[in-house]
């Protein structure tokens, strides 16, 4: 399997520009790393103490490999959810985390893919007009939600309702490359969402599309964010929030579009 090895800086909003080197008034980078066919583990690298943490480290060595091109050394694990995918690589990093000088993590309880599922969402403290990232693991997707696999539909509401408090220029790092699916359930449940269109054409220019939405894209194009939207209580048949959340999850579990 080919490392995956992109950086991306934050910039603003108002650009919506990513670029390989990390911009000058920031010193937070954020490299992903492809552990397997579908899965992403980051490093969320101090650059001025050259440390890291790792999110979700799946495959030790990859993740390794990784750091070592970036010329950091790893000083913490940080996991979002305990499914094996996600926290397998867990045994060699441990869970106490510090990450240099400057990144400040903030943890959100998501509860509902799993119990434990927590989000992070990490700032750089030097640059504080920026609003950072958020690493969302199996939470939410560019898109999409996750299974409901220990929770509730209304957990899954509350969880992505404290994550659309976020200022709407935190950059999404999420768990899995599912953008396509997602895409294609969006449109048969909300076809005249043009974000959506927008979305597709971010998917087809880029192969990888983790760090390229923020929290104020996915509120414009993700139906799991959209549960008070006309179209997509028609979808459902369905009025309350937790009630359409438990319905669209439904379809999108049997959807073969």
């Amino acid at each position: 399997m080919r490392l995956l090895l992109r950086s991306i800086a934050f910039r603003s909003r108002t650009t919506r520009a990513f670029s390989s080197t990390v911009s000058v008034l920031s010193k937070m980078k954020v490299v992903p790393v492809l552990v397997s066919a579908d899965n992403y583990a980051y490093l969320i690298i101090d650059e001025p103490s050259k440390k890291a943490a790792v999110v979700d480290v799946f495959n030790v060595e990859k993740v390794r490999a990784v750091a070592e091109q970036e010329g950091v050394s790893i000083v913490a694990g940080i996991t979002t959810h305990h499914h094996h995918d996600h926290s397998g690589g867990n045994k060699a990093y441990g869970d106490k985390f510090t990450i240099g000088d400057n990144i400040h993590v903030r943890c959100l309880a998501t509860p509902c893919h799993t119990k434990d599922s927590i989000c992070y969402h990490v700032t750089d403290s030097s640059n504080k007009s920026q609003s950072g990232g958020v690493f969302t693991g199996d939470t939410l997707f560019q898109g999409g939600c996750g299974r409901f696999f220990e929770g509730t539909g209304e957990q899954m509401r509350a969880s992505l309702s404290k994550l659309a408090t976020l200022p709407d220029d935190t950059i999404v790092y999420n768990g899995h490359e599912y953008t396509a699916g997602n895409i294609a359930f969006a449109k048969s449940v909300e076809p005249e969402n043009p974000a959506i269109n927008r979305l597709a054409k971010l998917a087809q220019e880029n192969k990888v599309t983790t760090g390229l939405s923020t929290i104020g894209d996915e509120k414009e194009w993700n139906v799991f964010m959209r549960l008070d939207k006309a179209a997509i209580k028609q979808a459902t048949g369905e009025e309350e929030p937790s009630a359409v959340m438990t319905k669209l999850r439904e379809l999108k579990n049997n959807f073969r579009g």
